[in-house]
């Protein structure tokens, strides 16, 4: 591999889902100013909306992750129409 291609800021990082708590590490030059401890190792922390271990296409079941009540947004704006 090449030297010095990478930016400065390429470290390990620790990427949490929200939807299920599933952490791992990875690197990348992602800003964050939250940290955590991590197979005792203090690492930045990014947060995940949802990864792999969450998503259906991956996990084979077929389950509704709806963190903002985008769904219940849209069913009650198409409820009104439908009328």
């Amino acid at each position: 591999m090449k030297k010095d291609i990478h930016p400065e800021n390429y470290r390990p990082v620790v990427f949490k889902d929200m939807s299920n708590g599933d952490m791992f590490l990875s690197r990348s030059t992602c800003k964050t100013s939250e940290t955590i401890e991590f197979e005792g190792e203090t690492y930045p922390l990014v947060k995940l909306e949802i990864s792999n271990t969450s998503h259906p296409f991956y996990t084979g079941k077929s389950k509704l992750v709806d963190t903002a009540g985008r769904v219940d947004k849209f069913m009650s704006r198409y409820a009104k129409t439908r009328k």
